[in-house]
């Protein structure tokens, strides 16, 4: 196959982005190459991208794939409008020999070949960051800039992070050796050995609602730069994103030399359930997964002939013991638990309070005045519209809905939820959180079968605020919910060395991420690619982390070849 962009000229483009990439990974310092601000990609983008999104509506999105059997699509923004994208239905007996019949071309372009395509993919979405973000916000409710953000460059640095780590891991070994074992005084044994890192197979990327780029891109550049072809299975109500990231990667890899159907897209039908079919298919070799638990444990279980990367639910916990800045966590608290109605595996759930209160900058805070005053810093940065539907955005599904309207069963409500209006949207179900008060003494979370609602997550804009004895039980029942339930984050305020170290011990023997006395611009829920680790892969809530060494190493196996030299 001709290439219109050779490996020489990727090299030139993009192989300085990559070094940097290396060396952001190994000093974890704050790094990106995708702006965060709208602006910085040229006075017309926005309204290039906009018009970009809406040329795509009431179309069919044809990827040229070999297998399309039918047109499949009936997205719904959480916005209120339909989409209207048709996207192709694969024949899985036609497409998936096809995906594996591209790889071997593939695998002798070796690792930096594929680091350099996989970037110039990358840089091509980049380009295209308002469309992307557009589609982002339309299928999975994000507000606007949330979506532009975490939907483009930071779904973009996180996808470049595991190009990063790919490439580190296939280098490690050398792509030959000469090797001479001395024989005394008869001549040595002189071996000729190759080394290549040869790919698992084809990848399924089962994708999720909420944040399809920026959860789908780690393993879907993972695979691809360690030699593997990715079938993109996307979320129904969430294909539009990585539907363009498909179609963007069968460009760059044809202009490359390379077979399109190294990438390919799974778009299903309402109901069929084809995650589950594609996931135990014998040509499937490697699973990448957001979304439930329930799912997620059947992957693990039953799609036995492949390695199984899952993030599922956790229940995330902040221990609020002391602090030295009351008004600071209060609003750093209030911002957590807002941002993107609390949609995210990352927002905190359960808020730890010690019944007796606690000792602050502002004085002894009792526990109903703790949580009062969180409730009024929620109402008081959501009580203008505007700001509120900038931090918000939409309901995602009517599942999250109904978990909120029935947030008020669990218990005595510290905060009602209340019905924003969408200037630009009238059918956007926009609400905002609900605090709950709930009873964490031991009586109630010890034992073999627990019933307290906030010992399972409640994934959405729902809280607890847990009243518990004290500081020390409070790092018990966080141990408890990470050991059997998962977390993705933990947070706590103290002013107590010794309360830090036991929360710290805690998180390090569970293996959940901590972030302490947080009162600034940095959240608990969110990470910076390049320097922070998502997920541990050491609790129930993930098997793997976004994004470490051990997410990409088991994607190849390294095969070698010894002649006589």
């Amino acid at each position: 196959m001709a290439a219109d962009l050779t490996a020489l000229q990727l090299i030139e483009k993009h192989r300085s982005t990559l070094d940097q990439a290396l060396e952001a990974i190994r000093t974890r310092a704050y790094w990106s190459p995708h702006p965060e601000h709208p602006k910085a990609y040229g006075e017309s983008a926005a309204g290039d991208g906009l018009a970009a999104f809406e040329a795509l509506r009431g179309k069919q999105l044809d990827l040229g794939q070999p297998g399309t059997d039918a047109w499949v699509g009936d997205e719904v923004s959480p916005y209120g409008p339909e989409l209207g994208v048709e996207y192709p239905h694969p024949d899985v007996d036609v497409l998936l020999p096809a995906m594996r019949a591209a790889m071997p071309g593939w695998r002798e372009a070796g690792p930096e070949t594929r680091a350099m395509v996989c970037l110039e993919i990358l840089s091509r979405i980049s380009a295209r960051t308002h469309e992307f973000a557009q589609a982002v916000m339309h299928t999975s409710g994000q507000a606007f800039m949330m979506a532009f953000q975490a939907g483009g460059p930071h779904a973009q640095d996180r996808g470049l992070e595991a190009v990063a780590y790919a490439y580190v891991e296939q280098v490690r070994t050398p792509e030959a050796a000469d090797w001479s074992k001395p024989q005394g005084k008869r001549d040595p044994l002189n071996l000729r050995k190759a080394f290549t890192a040869v790919p698992r197979g084809i990848s399924l990327l089962i994708g999720c609602n909420t944040f399809p780029t920026w959860n789908g891109y780690p393993g879907l550049f993972a695979s691809l730069a360690t030699g593997n072809a990715v079938l993109v299975k996307p979320h129904p109500r969430a294909v539009l994103p990585l539907a363009l990231t498909v179609a963007v990667a069968r460009e760059v890899l044809s202009e490359a030399g390379f077979d399109p159907n190294l990438v390919a897209l799974a778009a299903e039908r309402p109901g069929e359930g084809l995650a589950k079919t594609l996931a135990v298919r014998p040509e499937i070799r490697i699973i990448d997964y957001t979304g439930s638990t329930a799912f997620g444990d059947w992957l693990e279980a039953n799609a036995r002939q492949a390695q199984v990367y899952t993030e599922k639910a956790g229940v995330n916990t902040v221990i609020v013991d002391s602090t030295d800045d009351y008004q600071g966590m209060l609003g750093n608290l209030a911002f957590s638990l807002s941002l993107y109605s609390g949609q995210m595996c990352t927002t905190p759930q359960n808020l730890l309070v010690p019944r007796d209160g606690i000792t602050t900058d502002a004085g002894h805070k009792s526990y109903d005045e703790f949580v009062s005053d969180l409730a009024g810093a929620v109402s008081g940065l959501l009580g203008d519209d505007a700001r509120a539907n900038a931090l918000l955005g939409a309901i995602v599904n009517p599942q999250v809905r109904e978990r909120l309207e029935s947030a008020a069963g669990h218990g005595e409500v510290a905060l009602e939820s209340r019905k924003v209006a969408h200037p630009d949207f009238p059918d956007a179900t926009v609400r905002t959180p609900v605090i709950v008060k709930a009873d964490g003494a031991r009586k109630v979370w010890e034992g073999a079968e627990p019933d307290a609602a906030y010992l399972t997550e409640c994934f959405g804009p729902v809280s607890f605020a847990v009243a518990v004895d004290s500081s020390s039980d409070a790092v018990e029942l966080l141990r408890r919910t990470v050991r059997e339930k998962g977390a993705m984050t933990v947070g706590a305020y103290t002013t107590s060395p010794e309360v830090e170290q036991l929360i710290e011990e805690a998180c390090l023997e569970e293996c959940a991420q901590l972030s302490l006395n947080l009162t600034g611009g940095v959240y608990v829920n969110q990470t910076a690619a390049f320097s922070d680790f998502h997920g541990s892969g050491g609790n129930p809530a993930a098997n793997s982390v976004l994004c470490d060494g051990a997410f990409v190493a088991n994607r190849f196996r390294t095969v070698e070849v010894r002649r006589p030299a």
